[in-house]
């Protein structure tokens, strides 16, 4: 894929002027319901219409999906609104079906793009397709796995690529459902800045109510598009209920969402700064995060020394901190002056959180 910056992509054939939209239910469960909500879309800056077939579950007894008849389903859809649709395939079984019905864009899931064996399957299957493949972020934050699926298919003569970005699972406690970990998203658009990258804030969220930040954070930081679950009743989903949002929702999100102007004479420049600001804000945050979880390990230590008698100041501890990090900051660019200051001052706050504790 070392060329795919000179290729034009399948996104750029569409000469959108807004992002990408992929929209629809999380689950086909019934006809009506797919063709009810597909008609609600059918006049809105949704380009593709998304519903899910199969549906690989954590766990046996949920709801996994109806199956190949909910594919006729998705053929009415284009039937009766004109509409492209898409659903997600995890083996080449899925694929094979998916092509008989003529289904226009195809993405991978998490959980199958963690697995090399799996998406060099899914990779023969499509051999020979012009299918739009999109490719879905694995659950754990491993870059080259997602790279390395993308490849297999690039490698199997399919060139209208694309990958979504849904986020990754984690055992910490998070206001998300799976965490956005921007820094690997933004990471995979320095390494293939041409390939179209979707975000997909509604596995990121897990929540309804979070879709437009998250959303916005995705277009500030030059995502070409977004993926939404929508669904006309979504309380009563069949699954994920509490992340998706109704059609009127959908289209209020899309009216929130600031998007940069073409037409502004400085569009170019602005959309840099916009991206890098971006990027500094995710940074930002991500180290924030690091400092609460070192002042967590802090009280620890606190407790630890309360229960031993020991002093809260440590001098060698310190100086061997310190000059260990002089050096790291050193080989990163970073001034022995800025070094000091910021870990006089985190060291500070970690004596205040000891003090604390043992002087309860």
């Amino acid at each position: 894929m070392e060329n795919k910056k000179e290729m034009r992509t399948w996104l750029d054939d569409m000469n959108l002027d807004h992002p990408l939209v992929i929209a629809g239910p999380c689950s086909a469960e019934t006809e009506e319901q797919v063709l009810r909500i597909a008609h609600e879309l059918k006049d809105t800056d949704v380009n593709y219409y998304r519903a899910g077939i199969w549906k690989p579950r954590t766990r046996p007894g949920n709801f996994e999906g109806v199956g190949a008849l909910g594919l006729k389903w998705l053929q009415k859809v284009k039937e009766e609104t004109g509409m492209k649709t898409c659903t997600e395939v995890a083996n080449a079984a899925h694929v094979k079906l998916a092509l008989e019905y003529d289904v226009d864009l195809l993405w991978i899931g998490a959980r199958s793009t963690v697995s090399p064996f799996i998406m060099q399957e899914i990779a023969d299957a499509l051999q020979g397709t012009d299918k739009i493949v999109l490719v879905k972020n694995p659950v754990n934050p491993d870059l080259s796995l997602w790279l390395g699926g993308i490849e297999r298919l690039y490698s199997a003569g399919i060139k209208n690529l694309g990958a979504i970005h849904r986020g990754f699972s984690t055992y910490e406690k998070s206001k998300y459902r799976n965490i956005p970990e921007w820094q690997l998203a933004i990471e995979f658009q320095n390494r293939f800045p041409d390939l179209p990258l979707i975000n997909d804030p509604s596995h990121i969220t897990g929540n309804r109510d979070m879709i437009l930040e998250v959303s916005q954070t995705a277009l500030d930081l030059n995502f070409d598009g977004l993926m939404i679950e929508t669904h006309f009743d979504p309380e009563n989903a069949w699954s994920d209920a509490a992340q998706q949002v109704t059609p009127s929702s959908l289209i209020q999100i899309m009216k929130d969402l600031r998007i940069r102007k073409e037409s502004d004479p400085e569009a170019e420049y602005n959309k840099d700064l916009n991206n890098l600001r971006a990027q500094i804000d995710v940074v930002d945050n991500q180290i924030i995060d690091l400092l609460g979880k070192r002042m967590k390990v802090a009280d620890g230590i606190g407790l630890l020394k309360k229960e031993k008698n020991v002093a809260v100041l440590q001098n060698k501890r310190w100086n061997e901190i310190l000059g260990k990090m002089v050096l790291e900051g050193d080989e990163r660019g970073l001034s022995e002056e800025f070094i000091l200051k910021m870990f006089k001052a985190i060291h500070q706050e970690s004596i205040n959180h000891q003090e604390k504790i043992i002087n309860k």
